[in-house]
């Protein structure tokens, strides 16, 4: 198992366990088409309408997040229109959403649990 995979696992659990997303509806290594360039979502997660609500982009724990990770998950973002961005390397976690205005993110303090959707 490399790092990224143990960061992805573990973070996969934890949405299942403790923010009580359904397994039913937490798709892997997601493919995506960006600019007809087929990429993958780490871990993408849908709504009972089966639409996606939430990215989330997995880092080894040796990796450091910057503004290059969040472009990346923001591109996947083209395709998929969820409203929550998540980045974590298993160490550190940021969530945010999109300002379309500012074309910028606004970081929130928490992942939402799945009721909250």
């Amino acid at each position: 198992m490399t790092p990224e995979e143990w960061v992805r696992q573990n973070f996969v659990r934890y949405l299942i366990e403790e923010k009580k997303f359904p397994k039913s509806l937490i798709a892997i290594e997601k493919e995506i088409v960006v600019n007809r360039m087929k990429k993958r979502g780490d871990i993408v997660v849908y709504n009972r309408e089966l639409k996606p609500i939430l990215i989330v982009e997995c880092k080894a724990p040796t990796v450091k997040i910057t503004q290059a990770t969040f472009d990346q998950v923001a591109r996947y973002n083209l395709s998929l229109n969820v409203e929550y961005l998540i980045i974590t390397n298993g160490i550190n976690h940021f969530c945010c959403t999109i300002n379309e205005e500012k074309k910028g993110y606004i970081f929130v303090e928490k992942i939402p649990f799945y009721l909250e959707k």
